[in-house]
């Protein structure tokens, strides 16, 4: 364990970056869902990838408790940006 105020070591520095760059791009891909929405060809082929090549159609169910139930994908993955839980799954 170090010491609390010091610094990270090279290690910790290497996953510190690594989770902060991984959320600025969620965080990213949420801004273009935010501003052109679902419909919109990079937001689409942004939610193909996730899905290995394919949108999932018709209501998405999910272990939150409260919110087990969404509509269809778009509305989930508005759900994970406003939320911030850019890494949750169905």
């Amino acid at each position: 364990a170090q010491q609390p105020g010091t610094p990270l070591s090279d290690q910790e520095y290497h996953q510190f970056f690594k989770f902060l760059q991984i959320t600025i791009q969620a965080s990213t891909a949420c801004h273009l869902r935010e501003l052109y929405g679902c419909m919109n060809s990079l937001v689409q082929k942004l939610d193909k990838y996730e899905n290995h090549g394919v949108i999932p159609s018709g209501p998405i169910c999910s272990e939150l408790p409260g919110n087990p139930f969404f509509r269809n994908f778009c509305t989930f993955s508005l759900y994970r940006c406003l939320t911030k839980k850019y890494f949750l799954k169905v």
